[in-house]
């Protein structure tokens, strides 16, 4: 451990030590760092821990500038994450030592002179904090509280040469505090994720501060003569007691480079506030589009305050020139538009690390996949993270659904009732929802990549609590939909219905699951309306993940105990703390494991069916008469190492859960209807149309060719439709059999490429004893034919590009029969999973003597690991 000494800060690049804080009016720099202790240690004298000169020998010193509790120990190295993470190593952790306040303390310099003005600013101290520099008392917990709580604090009489910030932060209970809390996704962090989890931040102005910028955009919609009214808003305070004259400079810079500069002048009088509204209009704006639909141009608007030709404060932010909106339709749904086109929404529940820690590196990464399996949406469930996560969306191009979160003091409304502790809402936390909001609200307002937000999760906000949000988004400026909730149990008035349903499935569901749809009322989670959140339950994870995470009796216990509960699926007290549901199917669908391999090859066939037909069956669904207007699949990532609800596991390796997705969600394609045993044209482009070729062929468990058919039909951007009937071919079906759909473009390119497996009934569901978790099933599919399939013969070899990083891998079937589901895998030298990874395509049925060419990227890849149910496992170099 080091002893004290001044810790550095941050302006652009790294500050000397001893330099200066802050430079000119207008900087503003975040605290990087940390001295951390708790408070039992140290004790709470706030006025003379936050004195100059304390020494901090004895505590931990954190390299940043947010971090929970556990999130600073764990990086100065106390605990690691492997450790906790392992089998159920956390349950056993100590938790009491955060049932103390901690304490965060840094020192830094600064150059104070009169006439300038500083302010601290907060974006989030969870479950609240107390706030004391050189001595005397900042803010207190009676102010910042609340996970989303932002605060600024004029600090300007407090500061001197040498300075020192100490913030207490006290312990947070789910119940009765309004932060951040996982529900049953996974165990709760030990610390109830408290700390200064966001940054804290300095700013310096001269006698006029500006406000967080907001920028208005108008728009008449993309065409060759389009103009865009861009407004740049913010509030101007004198903080001077006489009458100051302000010059104001306006400035809007695209990302070439062109920019667009205007000017104006006000007066403010002693300690007046004055909104400005500054606005110029731009011709042929470049507009912003999701990934899938277009480019993502971002432009720079800047604000920027003179006095006596002195700046005096400048704010800038980023912003997208785009329209989004919804509706609820005639079936009480609800339909998003972007840019005045109907918008699909495929996307998954987003989840922040289980100890609420940011990695821009890994968030990119998670993009990537999500966009690689076809998704344009996320939603975060409570957890409204860093403002990074918006920053790389609007570059990238990924929609973002936020909101508040369920199960917790959020929404401890006396009309819920599935709370376990109901602390129902006192004065003190409508003044904390109301600083959560203007704070959120004015932080995500500027983003293109916003698509909504829900002011309620499973239950709605009371009317007090709705008025409060409405009234501080409409100041904020935002221009997305606001909606009440992400079900369709009540609403506030002044918000109206959701149009959002989220009456399950969370567990397993067979295929035909979600095609049928009638009657609606009866079908739940079905490919209808709009899913906020609804999944096959399934994810799990391939053995070179599980391995990370679980002992070997914990592997046993996959296979040899199927109910029993298990750690990494959920709490106890969850309704998802076992796999029973789930193995039920398997051992009945499938065929009992004879080993932890053949289960983990089962439970990947599984998932990848599962998702591919939930996938698929919404994107099917998406011209209907009531057309299945979006799909938030439960879940896209974990928190922590998790055995379900991921389409990739935690350490971003894709398996069975990704690739029926991925199937299933791809731009253009042609998929398989179960209950209707129909084929559907999806297309969710914007622009390809023209002529498709589709393929069908079915072939026995031997190879043998039951039936063959082509057929070319025209598609059309952002649709759906039925375009044939296979309700004769597989009429006669008495085993199992496999479908092969193939569709191509008019230049004989293949689109997408789709192999089912087939039995000769579907599972019956029981649809009268269906609730929020799933339907149950009274009779299952019988797929064990497919464990005495007749070997087949498969060559493997590779070929790498020095163009693009991607590696080619050939596969040939050299048999008379098909090679059933044949998973890749790629590793490093050391034989270690290669993570990320990308695949054009994985989990593939080849057709007898069919030849299959995979794209895959993966950085340090030395070779690739071939299985399947029916082909001899083998290893081939890169």
């Amino acid at each position: 451990m080091r002893g004290f000494q001044p810790l550095r800060l941050l302006l652009g690049a790294e500050a000397a030590l001893g330099a200066s804080l802050l430079s000119k009016p207008g900087d503003s720099v975040v605290i990087p760092s940390w001295d951390l202790q708790s408070s039992a240690k140290v004790g709470n004298n706030l006025p003379t821990l936050s004195k100059v000169g304390v020494d901090t020998s004895t505590w931990y010193h954190i390299n940043s500038p947010r971090c929970t509790l556990m999130g600073c120990l764990l990086q100065a190295g106390v605990y690691h994450e492997d450790d906790l993470f392992y089998s159920e190593d956390l349950e056993k952790f100590d938790a009491g030592q955060f049932h103390v306040p901690w304490i965060y303390r840094n020192e830094f310099d600064l150059d104070s002179k009169p006439g300038k003005h500083y302010f601290l600013q907060t974006n989030g101290i969870t479950s609240k904090g107390d706030i004391f520099i050189n001595g005397k008392q900042i803010a207190s917990n009676l102010t910042q509280a609340g996970a989303y709580g932002g605060h600024e604090y004029d600090v300007s009489d407090v500061l001197d040469k040498h300075n020192a910030l100490v913030v207490r932060v006290h312990p947070t209970n789910y119940n009765y505090d309004l932060a951040l809390g996982f529900v049953d996704w996974n165990p709760y962090p030990p610390d109830n994720g408290t700390g200064v989890w966001r940054n804290i931040e300095l700013k310096q102005t001269g006698p006029v501060a500006l406000e967080p910028l907001r920028v208005i955009t108008e728009t008449n919609l993309p065409k060759d003569d389009s103009t865009a009214n861009v407004t740049l808003k913010s509030t101007a305070r004198n903080l001077e007691t006489h009458e100051v004259t302000v010059n104001l400079n306006a400035r809007v810079t695209s990302e070439c480079g062109q920019t667009h500069t205007w000017n104006q002048t006000v007066t403010l009088g002693a300690l007046q506030s004055k909104e400005l509204v500054l606005t110029t209009t731009l011709k042929n704006p470049k507009i912003w589009w999701p990934k899938q639909w277009g480019k993502q141009p971002l432009y720079n608007g800047q604000v920027s305050a003179s006095v006596n030709d002195e700046v005096s404060d400048t704010i800038n932010h980023k912003f997208g020139i785009r329209q989004v909106s919804s509706k609820v339709n005639s079936h009480d749904d609800t339909i998003f538009y972007v840019n005045g086109l109907p918008f699909q929404v495929i996307g998954g529940g987003y989840s922040a690390d289980m100890f609420l820690r940011w990695d821009n590196e890994k968030f990119i990464k998670q993009v990537q996949l999500t966009f690689d399996l076809g998704g344009n949406t996320i939603r975060l469930e409570g957890k409204n993270e860093q403002p990074e996560l918006y920053e790389i969306a609007d570059e990238l191009g990924l929609m973002v659904i936020a909101g508040w979160e369920c199960c917790d003091k959020w929404e401890a409304w006396s009309y819920n009732e599935d709370l376990a502790v109901k602390s129902e809402w006192a004065e003190k936390d409508y003044v904390i929802a109301n600083a959560s909001i203007k704070h959120e609200a004015l932080m995500q307002q500027n983003h293109p990549s916003m698509l909504g937000y829900l002011v309620g999760s499973d239950y709605w906000p009371n009317d007090r609590a709705a008025a409060i949000y409405d009234s501080a988004i409409e100041e904020a400026g935002w221009q997305i939909p606001v909606i009440a909730s992400a079900s369709k149990r009540g609403y506030p008035e002044i918000l109206g219905p959701s149009g959002m349903k989220m009456e399950g499935p969370y567990d397993w569901t067979p295929p035909n699951y979600w095609y049928d749809v009638e009657p609606s009322e009866e079908r739940l989670g079905a490919a209808f309306g709009f899913g906020s959140e609804l999944g096959a339950g399934v994810g799990t994870p391939e053995i070179g993940s599980l391995k990370k995470f679980l002992s070997k009796g914990d592997l046993d216990d996959l296979w040899k105990k199927p109910n029993k509960g298990l750690y990494h699926m959920s709490t106890k007290v969850s309704s998802f703390y076992n796999r029973k549901i789930y193995n039920d199917a398997l051992w009945a669908r499938y065929g009992e494991p004879t080993s932890l391999e053949d289960y983990l090859q089962k439970a990947q066939i599984m998932d990848y069916e599962a998702t591919r037909s939930q996938f698929e069956g919404v994107s099917a669904f998406w011209s209907k008469d009531r057309p299945a207007t979006g799909l938030i699949y439960w879940m896209l990532n974990n928190a922590w190492p998790s055995l379900h609800w991921n389409l990739f596991d935690y350490y971003l390796h894709p398996a069975g859960s990704y690739f029926g997705a991925k199937v299933g969600a791809r731009l253009e394609h042609a998929a398989y209807d179960y209950l209707h045993k129909a084929v559907y044209l999806i297309n969710h482009s914007i622009d390809q149309k023209g002529p498709r070729t589709i393929a069908v062929d079915v072939i026995d468990k031997n190879g043998k060719s039951l039936y063959t058919t082509t057929k070319t039909v025209e598609t059309e951007p952002n649709t759906s439709r039925n375009v044939l009937d296979l309700l004769t071919p597989l009429k006669s079906i008495t085993d199992v059999v496999f479908l092969r759909i193939t569709l191509e473009n008019g230049k004989k390119a293949t689109l997408s490429r789709n192999v089912y497996w087939l039995a000769k009934d579907l599972d019956v569901l029981d649809w009268d004893d269906s609730d929020w978790i799933a339907t149950p099933v009274s009779k299952y599919a019988d797929y064990t034919a497919l464990n005495k399939l007749k070997s087949a013969e498969i060559s493997v070899s590779t070929q790498a590009s020095e163009c693009d990083g991607k590696s080619t891998v050939i596969l040939e079937n050299k048999s008379s029969v098909p090679a059933f589901f044949v998973a890749l895998n790629l590793v490093d030298k050391a034989s270690q999973d290669v993570l990320p990874v990308f695949w054009s395509d994985n989990y593939v049925t080849l057709w007898p003597h069919e030849k299959l060419e995979l794209k895959v990227e993966g950085k340090g890849a030395a070779a690739v690991e071939i299985t399947g149910k029916n082909i001899k496992s083998t290893r081939v170099l890169i």
